[in-house]
């Protein structure tokens, strides 16, 4: 494995590549397109829990499950060995995807996350459980630009792995 600049290439074959974009939703309706947000990082963790996941003698590991979007203020720069986001904020349970397979080679889970509070919020992860903790897996971690929200507003992310086979 080896990391380039735009996604994970395994054995020079196949590249991974995560790209997350994110519409903010003020509480009135309105909203703000901030189009792409990163196109990195899918973790080493969330490619050895993909590994588990054909071995299937190694644990119950399910790729189908990395479907919840949590959001954060950390400011840290994304890498490869972040197992969790730097500071977790906004509501204490990640917010559920909607999955699809919108081109050949491509996963996407689109969620949206409502929050109550006043925060800047600079980082994703896309993880494999909804509750927040011990136990859970991050497949990929974003850092951004701040998008700034107030009690009321939501921002819709849409998270979509391509895949590109080779060789």
């Amino acid at each position: 494995w080896r990391a380039r600049a735009r996604g994970l290439v395994l054995g020079g074959h196949a590249v991974f590549q995560g790209e997350l974009r994110a519409v903010l939703i003020r509480a009135d309706g309105t909203r703000q397109d901030y189009g792409v947000l990163s196109r990195r990082v899918v973790t080493t963790a969330g490619v050895d829990f993909m590994r588990d996941d054909f071995n299937a003698a190694t644990g119950g590991d399910d790729i189908s499950t990395m479907n919840f979007h949590d959001s954060g203020t950390g400011i840290v720069a994304e890498a490869i060995g972040d197992i969790d986001l730097g500071t977790p904020a906004g509501p204490t349970t990640r917010a559920t995807g909607t999955q699809s397979a919108p081109a050949s080679g491509q996963y996407r889970s689109v969620g949206t996350i409502s929050y109550t509070a006043t925060l800047a919020i600079t980082e994703h992860g896309l993880f494999d459980q909804a509750a927040r903790g011990a136990g859970s897996e991050l497949w990929d971690r974003s850092v951004f630009a701040a998008i700034n929200v107030v009690n009321g507003d939501s921002i819709q992310f849409t998270y979509t792995l391509t895949i590109n086979s080779g060789g």
